[in-house]
């Protein structure tokens, strides 16, 4: 199962998500997304925060990030496919942008990779 842990300054978990594409038929409903929506019920603005999550983030997701003002993103396995954090694009570190995300990435990567693989693998 894919999940992401949204955290403020003092590594206090304030949300977390999983996927929920399948269970709630919302193409929307990535762990990102779950966990931002939780996060953002006092306020949209989560500067200050930094998410944790198991694979890099996809455009859609990366997008939501930024607007959100999220401060950093910490993620395991790179997405060859779909990733928008340094793989295939990288929207949080676009010199473009209006706010840009530190992103450090490759924590954990095997583990990740191995969670992924069977969250997959089991038709999720």
């Amino acid at each position: 199962m894919t999940s992401i842990e949204l955290m403020r300054e003092a590594r206090k978990i304030i949300a977390t998500g999983t996927n929920e594409r399948e269970a709630k038929s919302d193409p929307t409903a990535h762990a990102e997304i779950v966990a931002l929506r939780k996060a953002a019920t006092d306020g949209w603005r989560l500067d200050n925060h930094t998410l944790v999550v198991t694979l890099e983030p996809c455009a859609m997701c990366a997008g939501a990030i930024a607007q959100a003002r999220i401060s950093k993103v910490i993620f395991g396995a790179w997405d060859e496919k779909a990733g928008a954090a340094g793989s295939v694009w990288d929207v949080l570190r676009d010199p473009r942008a209006i706010h840009r995300v530190e992103v450090e990435s490759g924590v954990l990567q095997e583990e990740c990779a191995a969670l992924l693989s069977d969250f997959f693998r089991s038709g999720q």
